[in-house]
């Protein structure tokens, strides 16, 4: 089974007007993380605006992921939908694609019961041969993962992973104390991740980490090196593009500040509205302090 740690950047899915996928901007972009040293990829995550694609959009999306990857980092590719067949249905696609674990989310409409909650995500554990991440987002998600169902989670043999998006560093590290080493924990964009690895985090799964890789790559590698007051230092000065992805729209957000950096990445998914210059002017200012 495959051992993800570090930073694994949550991809945009870069879609024109009529809806094709920028395939060769896409591509680009991961070659550029890869080189930057990145630790996996991550598309179809939140930035990856998976709620407001298609199912052709998503396995292209997919594809010239792991098409771009090349085996040279994994490929965990986002599952989401209301329907656990439909869920079923993409994690096997995207198997056969090549991908190198699934990162689980579920999109809720109607309220569930903890009961069901916990089916979903071992139906998609249970019919794929891949490691499997729990993503759990409760700004966004109506039915949320409860500890109880984390700690049950857990005991499959192919949920070995978590991404929580809360904005809880307590409950990281209830999760961590229940699961021990039978779930390992991603922090988010919501957290601050040089804290979770202090606490016995793994990496961090995150749409900023697309705008500054390499700074991202050497945060995780002062952690693991235990040079905290360094971490801490790089942290307080990566925390203000955190505060901006906070503020604003996600996908928004990154998107603009890759135009910025020269990838054409074209705008969010309508009815999503696309940055002001306003608002791209403050995502500017942030990047070129952070350098």
């Amino acid at each position: 089974m495959a051992d993800f740690h570090g930073v694994f950047p949550y991809l945009v899915s870069p879609v024109d007007a009529d809806g094709r996928v920028g395939t060769e901007v896409l591509g680009r972009l991961c070659d550029d993380l890869i080189r930057s040293g990145v630790h996996g990829l991550t598309p179809l995550g939140s930035t990856g605006e998976f709620a407001y694609l298609n199912a052709a959009q998503r396995l292209t999306v997919v594809q010239t992921t792991i098409e771009a990857a090349r085996g040279r980092v994994p490929v965990v590719a986002g599952v989401a939908s209301t329907s656990t067949s439909d869920a079923v249905a993409q994690a096997r696609a995207y198997q056969e694609l090549g991908a190198d674990g699934i990162l689980a989310i579920l999109e809720a409409y109607f309220p569930l019961a903890e009961a069901q909650v916990e089916s979903y995500f071992r139906a998609i554990a249970d019919a794929v041969e891949l490691p499997v991440v729990i993503y759990t987002n409760p700004n966004f998600q109506r039915s949320d993962l409860t500890l109880d169902v984390i700690g049950k989670l857990a005991t499959h043999p192919r949920i070995n992973y978590i991404k929580d998006a809360s904005t809880n560093t307590g409950r990281l590290l209830s999760i961590i104390n229940r699961c021990g080493e039978a779930i390992s924990v991603f922090s988010a964009s919501a957290h601050i991740p040089a804290a979770v690895m202090l606490i016995g985090g793994v990496g961090w799964m995150a749409g900023p980490a697309c705008l500054i890789p390499r700074q991202s790559v050497e945060l995780y590698n002062l952690c693991t090196a235990d040079c905290w007051d360094d971490a801490m230092k790089l942290q307080r000065r990566l925390w203000r593009l955190n505060e901006a992805f906070a503020r604003y729209n996600l996908a928004a957000c990154i998107k603009a500040g890759l135009a910025i950096q020269g990838y054409d990445v074209g705008d969010p998914i309508a009815p999503q509205a696309a940055f002001t210059a306003d608002e791209r002017k403050a995502v500017e200012a942030v990047l070129r302090d952070i350098g």
